[in-house]
Parts: structure tokens; C-alpha cells; sequence
């Protein structure tokens, strides 16, 4: 089968997917009567399939529609437009038994590499047969099941988050403890067996990226850092025709762990972006990708040769204070691993506890064999003092307390509501959603000019934008008038020109305002100027010019909220499913308010099928009430409680260029 559609079909011919809608004429190449792959639009106005028009060429030299004389030499690629109105063709995935997922063309082969449990079945059987010796030694995984190798290695020092090979990483699903994050799991008694049976499998994986020109970027957009509540760097999406999307094993959601060896997993976001800028013909990226639900029961004890035993307690204030911690299991391995400390929480704080510690009890009760789950249980009924024992590599070293300003790459805490919740009623959210840290200055800049003299700027944004951007300046040309007056600069957000305001014109109506009041002898403009972050921001972007350059996306965070296009994305699921989305942020004693994020998205989930969630989406509010002022242990009892459909306010900022 192919490995890119997962069809069977000879190798030089098109690929073959099974549409879920018809597709319409205008879009089916006239060669093959499938919708178009590679669009080639022909002089005389006609769109072929690259590979369709390229065999029909090297026998003929007239287009098939109108029999014009045609060479393949004069023909070109069809317009973006075109390409992603294609790709954006949804399909159904070829393994129907095993997966009943839809998704868009463009992602498919993707959603094969990386989440489809049929394809991993199909791969599996096929080395069976080209390894006939190794036959009836496993079984087939099951349905839903993610197909990792038998005995990766685990980490011996606390610097990589999982294991280097691909071993997986399986987090708990519907626990009331920090960490363990499901934040809408439905606490019904079905909901109660079916957590014991099901966990949430992540995979780490090394993936090599090669390219040609040492300097085109990967295309992808990524948030996170540990300067935002994300903490890790996350992909939010992959754009078309890129270096990424033709390698096919990223997608939206995997975790950069390393980039050509360095750990990036604790580094501010403008690192971050520096890495993965750096140029170079050759790649190397961790990354950790979240496969799904699985049952696997976990493997058998290993040996506690050589580890270090040492006893922890940790004193909670009362039942309900979250300890900050967030837990695994491994499929290499039985029992409980610590994964990460959340930020400022109890365990952070005390400082001995340790990444990839295994947990062997806490308050005496044995969980050699134990599940997230149940430690998790026993930490939530504990009143005060929490006691482990834990088991340790020789080597690690204990993590140093966690100082203001640093990161954790922990998810959101999960407390629970603590008996009847109270009943929210609906009302759309301030403006104000919550206090920002003031990233920006404003200014007004009058300046006198010639008439016919231009701007000399170049813009992006608009409302019109897929993320609803305000205007903001591209690049300040060296030929006009603002340039000369050397105060608006590349990343202002321009406000009004002339009383006119422009924050919620779209591009070609800011174009067109700005354009006329250019006329004027004098202009007047309000603008607001982004502070400068923890990097200088030129550094970074020193390859972008003029209307590719963007800003970051952590220069989004700082905007004042007066400016934020909040939507509405309503999502269903069923009595037992969870929603599918993790969440970071919220108000904490020593930061005060700070926005909740969506830092994870698990596959096959109502979030994900629904495609409109993002991770590093800020949630505003939650079925009209606003999350300002929210903990998360507030936040998340309030999702738990919507059994099957949820209104989330959000603010989507596009990722940052890579």
C-alpha cells in the first residue's frame, strides 16, 4: 500500500482517497475524472493533475479539452487558492475496520505516519511477512492500539523529557490530580471504568529533515516557551507545499523537544525560534506526539538494579491544594513515572522530587503495578501530608525549586469541583478578560509631507485575516515620508490615520484608507509600538522581508485586550467521551492572572475532529462566563460538569514563522 494515501496503486500514478462528499466538477481533472492532485493550469485556461497532464504530454502535443497546441514547458502550477481549496477536500481514511476518521486531503498521509491504528496493524503484519522467523511471537496490536518498539530505552538523566527512542509515554485520563489532564471527563460510573481501562498514549520520535536550500524555512508555526504557561514549544500548524508538510511525519500538536541535539524544552520563546530558524541542509528533531487512547496494560516490572530509594513528603494546606505534579506511565515499564512539576506548585517548591522518578507508594499504599489514576486518587483524599517513596536512576539530579520566571512543561491541573457545582449563568465576557503585562506603547505620529510624496509602508493583518489581525506594518520603506520622520517602525499596529479608525477594516479597506489620507499635506497616525521581549526580535527574522515578515506570536500576547477578535467554537461529544483538549494558565497567587491556554489537542477527540480548536488558543470564556480571575481548579470542574456541548470564547494568534 502506498504510504502517503494508503491505497494500492502503481507507483507513477496519482494517489487515491475516498471522498466523504462529491466533489465538485470545477475541481476533477478531466484525464483521470478525480479530483485534481498537483493542479497545472495550461495557457488556454484548462487544470490537469501534474501527473496526468506530464504522461498525456510525452505522447501528445495538443491540450485534451481543446486540442490547442500545448508543451508541458507552458504550463504552471494552479494558484494557491486553487491548491488549498484541494487539499482542504475532506476524506475518509482507507482503513475503515481499524478507523473511522475523517480529516482534510491534505492531512492524511500524516494521520497514516502518525495516528491511524489500521496502517501501524498494516506495517506490523507486513514485517511479519518480510520476518517470517519472528511470526507468532507477538500478537497484532489491537484496534486503538499505537504500535511502539518492545524495549526502548528509558532516559537516564532528567535533561530529555521521555525516552530518546520512540518508547511511548502513556498519561492518565480522567484524574482529579494535577497533571493528569482531562478536562472534561465525565465522572459517570461508565466514565469511572472505562478511566481504568483507557490512558492517553504520547510517543517520542527523532525525525531527520533534509533540505535542499540551506536556508528555506520549514514551514511551520509553533507557540509556547517557557516565558507563557504553555512551557513547551508546540506546533501549531504546518503549512502547505513546505519542507514540513512534504516530509509528512509533523503535524499540529506534536511537543519540540530537541532541535540538532540542544533542549529546547525549557527555553523562552524567542530561543525557540532562533533554533529552529538556524539554517542547514540537515535537521534533527525530537519531537512528542500524542497518539490517542489506548488499553494496553502495562508490561511486566523491571529490575531496580542500581536505583536509588528515597522518601519524599510533601504538606498540603488543605485536601484540595493541588501538588503540581504530573504523572505517567510507560509501556517499557511498569508503574508510575513522574513526567514534569508544575510551575509554583507544592512539589516544584520542595525541589526532590525529580523528572522520570518512579513512584513506588505514597502514604504506604504499594503502586509498583499502580496507574496514574489510582496515585492520583490517594493524593486527592490525603488531608495534609503526602508521603512517597520513590525510585531513581543513579545520576539524576534532584530538580532545583522552581523560581519565579522559570518554566515547567507540565499541563493543566485537573482538581475537581469538590461536590455540586454551581450553576453558571450565560453572559458574554469583558473586554478586559484578563490584566496583561503592558508589552506596548502608544504614540501618534503628525508629520507634514508633499501630496503626492507616499507612506513609504507596507502592511499585514486585517480582519479579513484567518486570526482576525489588526492592521500592523510590514516593513517602513526607504522612498517615504515615514521613514524619513524614523518613528513608526516595522511591528507597530497602526490604530487611525487621520481620525479615521482602522482596527476593524480589513486589508484591502486599510490599503484603501491609508492610500487616500496619503494624499493629504498632513497625516496624522495613532499606533501602538510592540516593547521589546527578552530577544530583540530582528535577529530572529532577519530572512523575512517586507510582506512575509510577521510578528512573533508572544508580541501578540501583549496586546491590550481592545483589539482581540474573540469566536465562538462550540463543540458536542458524547456521555463518555472526554472533549479532548488540555489547558494551562489561570490565576495564581504569585503571578496573579494570566490566560489559559490550549496546550494539547489528542487525536480522534471532539476537539480535534471539529478542527477549528488550535493549540496556543487563549480561552476568554467558557459558555459566556468569562475565565478572568478563574484558577485552574476552577476552570477545570466548570468544563467537567457540560456533559455534551461547550461554548469556548477564544483568541486565536497565529503561531510563530519557522
Amino acid at each position: 500500500l502506498c504510504c502517503e494515501c494508503g491505497q494500492a496503486h502503481p507507483l507513477l500514478d496519482n494517489h487515491l482517497y475516498n471522498f466523504q462528499d462529491e466533489v465538485d466538477d470545477e475541481l476533477i481533472c478531466h484525464i483521470c475524472l478525480q479530483p485534481l492532485l498537483q493542479p497545472m493550469d495550461t495557457p488556454c485556461g484548462h487544470t490537469y493533475c501534474f501527473k496526468c497532464l506530464e504522461n498525456f504530454m510525452q505522447e501528445y502535443n495538443f491540450c485534451p479539452m481543446d486540442r490547442k497546441k500545448l508543451s508541458f514547458q507552458q504550463c504552471h502550477k494552479s494558484s494557491l487558492l486553487v491548491r488549498n481549496l484541494l487539499d482542504k477536500l475532506i476524506v475518509l481514511c482507507p482503513f475503515k475496520a481499524e478507523c473511522q476518521q475523517t480529516m482534510q486531503r491534505c492531512e492524511l498521509e500524516a494521520h497514516l505516519q502518525n495516528r491511524c491504528p489500521g496502517f501501524k496493524k498494516y506495517k506490523c503484519e507486513l514485517q511479519r511477512k518480510k520476518n517470517p522467523i519472528c511470526k507468532g511471537k507477538e500478537d497484532p496490536p489491537a484496534r486503538g492500539e499505537t504500535n511502539t518498539p518492545k524495549d526502548p530505552e528509558v532516559p537516564s538523566g532528567g535533561s530529555s523529557l521521555v525516552a530518546e527512542s520512540s518508547g511511548a509515554a502513556v498519561v492518565s485520563l480522567g484524574s482529579a490530580e494535577p497533571g493528569l489532564v482531562n478536562p472534561a471527563f465525565e465522572e459517570t460510573e461508565e466514565g469511572e471504568s472505562l478511566v481504568q481501562k483507557t490512558s492517553l498514549v504520547a510517543e517520542t520520535t527523532t525525525i531527520e529533515i533534509h533540505r535542499e536550500d540551506p536556508e528555506e524555512e520549514l514551514g511551520m508555526r509553533i507557540v509556547g516557551g517557557k516565558d507563557t504557561p504553555l512551557g513547551n514549544i508546540v506546533v501549531q500548524e504546518v503549512l502547505r507545499d513546505s519542507v514540513i508538510a512534504a516530509d509528512g511525519r509533523i503535524a499540529p500538536g506534536d511537543h519540540i523537544l530537541e532541535v540538532n541535539g540542544v533542549n529546547i524544552s525549557s527555553v523562552t520563546h524567542c530561543q525557540a525560534v532562533s533554533f529552529l530558524r538556524h539554517p542547514g541542509p540537515v535537521l534533527h528533531l525530537m519531537v512528542l506526539q500524542e497518539k490517542g487512547f489506548s488499553n494496553k496494560p502495562a508490561q511486566q516490572d523491571s529490575s531496580s538494579t542500581a536505583r536509588e530509594v528515597i522518601h519524599v513528603t510533601l504538606v498540603k494546606r488543605d485536601r484540595s491544594e493541588p501538588l503540581g505534579i504530573k504523572l505517567i506511565r510507560k509501556t517499557d515499564e511498569a508503574g508510575i513515572f513522574i513526567l514534569d512539576l508544575l510551575e509554583g506548585g507544592l512539589a516544584a517548591k520542595n525541589g526532590k522530587l525529580s523528572r522520570n522518578d518512579r513512584v513506588l507508594s505514597i502514604n504506604g499504599q504499594d503502586l509498583r503495578q499502580g496507574t496514574p489514576e489510582a496515585a492520583a486518587q490517594i493524593i486527592q483524599t490525603t488531608e495534609s501530608r503526602v508521603n512517597f517513596v520513590i525510585l531513581r536512576q543513579p545520576g539524576v539530579q534532584l530538580g532545583e525549586p522552581v523560581e519565579d520566571g522559570s518554566t515547567s512543561n507540565s499541563s493543566s491541573s485537573s482538581s475537581s469541583s469538590n461536590g455540586g457545582s454551581p450553576v453558571h449563568h450565560r453572559r458574554r465576557p469583558d473586554q478586559n478578560h484578563y490584566r496583561r503585562k503592558s508589552n506596548y506603547q502608544k504614540k501618534t505620529v503628525a508629520i507634514k509631507k508633499e501630496p503626492k510624496e507616499s507612506l513609504g509602508i507596507t502592511i499585514g493583518g486585517g480582519r479579513d485575516n484567518k486570526n482576525k489581525l489588526p492592521i500592523y506594518v510590514t516593513s517602513v520603506q526607504p522612498i517615504g515620508c515615514l521613514f524619513r520622520d524614523g518613528r513608526i517602525k516595522r511591528g507597530d499596529v497602526l490604530l487611525s490615520i487621520n481620525g479615521i479608525d482602522l482596527t476593524h477594516l480589513n486589508y484591502y479597506e486599510a490599503v484603501s484608507a491609508l492610500k487616500s489620507n496619503a494624499a493629504s499635506h498632513s497625516v496624522t497616525l495613532k499606533a501602538l509600538e510592540i516593547l521589546s521581549l527578552n530577544s530583540p526580535e530582528p535577529t530572529l527574522d532577519i530572512r523575512e522581508q517586507g510582506f512575509s515578515w510577521s510578528p512573533l506570536w508572544i508580541t501578540w500576547l501583549g496586546l491590550p485586550s481592545y483589539l482581540h477578535f474573540c469566536q465562538d467554537i462550540v463543540l458536542s461529544k458524547g456521555n463518555l467521551e472526554s472533549w479532548g483538549f488540555s489547558i494551562v494558565g489561570g490565576f495564581e497567587e504569585s503571578k496573579g492572572n494570566q490566560p489559559f491556554f490550549i496546550k494539547t489537542i489528542v487525536p480522534g477527540t471532539p476537539a480535534f475532529r471539529d478542527r477549528k480548536l488550535k493549540c496556543g488558543d487563549e480561552i476568554v470564556a467558557v459558555n459566556g462566563v468569562p475565565a478572568i480571575g478563574m484558577s485552574n481548579s476552577q476552570l477545570i470542574p466548570m468544563l467537567k460538569e457540560q456533559r455534551n456541548k461547550v461554548t469556548l470564547t477564544v483568541v486565536s494568534w497565529p503561531g510563530s514563522l519557522v
